[in-house]
């Protein structure tokens, strides 16, 4: 069974992958890690790109998704295309409480009020318990550093202290470019949101598509400061690894 990695093994593992494809960081991960390794995607094209590579690779990937009960219809719809075309069943992790309870819970909607509870309490804490309960040694996240100014402070092969587990980012150093180059030329199925001007897609009340010249996730929480729901910001542990 593969082990964890040292501080000092993540930051090698890091230097040598930087500047490898996709496809080489990802096999580099299953190799090292599986089956203690886990995907999380929120169905983005970029999660789409690696569930593509991950079905050539070890298509054996624990996948999951974090359906908040917020979930667009053509989200949840693409899961079924996507295991139609590749084998692999996406595992809905959900919170414990369904949208009608919690709202009841708080007297209506957090979304608009509380927005950071609300993705603290449907998508953080619900990603935390999935993490204790498969255990997985690492995990795999379709960020690409020009997105956001938390994202552009990722490696490839990081610590996550939020988790406690190795993250590695394959497509970091991706552009929006690159993905759509990817999706066409393999026919990758993808949201069709993305053609609607949503080039960021979460949850559909804090969800908008973009105008001319706003940037790709200026939908998100629009309006707001909050460009995060939390899973990518970056959270420090002297040491890191064990």
């Amino acid at each position: 069974m593969p082990t964890q990695m040292t501080a000092e093994e993540i930051a090698v593992a890091n230097d040598q992958l930087t500047m490898a494809l996709p496809e080489e960081v990802l096999r580099w991960a299953v190799d090292r890690f599986h089956p203690c390794i886990l995907m999380a995607t929120a169905f983005g094209a970029e999660g789409c790109c690696i569930i593509h590579m991950l079905a050539e690779i070890e298509p054996r990937t624990t996948v999951i998704n974090i359906d908040t009960g917020y979930q667009f219809p053509e989200t949840l719809e693409l899961r079924e295309r996507l295991k139609a075309r590749y084998g692999i069943a996406v595992e809905y992790i959900r919170p414990e409480l369904t949208v009608a309870e919690y709202e009841e819970e708080h007297g209506g909607p957090l979304y608009e009020l509380r927005s950071d509870q609300c993705c603290h309490d449907r998508k953080i804490m619900p990603l935390k318990n999935a993490m204790k309960r498969l255990n997985p040694l690492a995990w795999i996240s379709a960020i690409r550093k020009d997105q956001t100014a938390d994202r552009g402070k990722a490696d490839v092969v990081q610590w996550d202290a939020k988790f406690n587990v190795v993250k590695v980012n394959p497509l970091l150093n991706w552009t929006k470019k690159d993905v759509w180059a990817f999706v066409m030329k393999h026919d990758v199925p993808y949201n069709p949101l993305h053609d609607q001007n949503y080039p960021s897609i979460g949850c559909w009340p804090c969800t908008r598509p973009v105008q001319l010249g706003e940037d790709d996730r200026a939908g998100r929480w629009a309006g707001k400061v909050k460009k995060e729901c939390g899973l990518h910001v970056i959270e420090h542990q002297d040491g890191g690894g064990i």
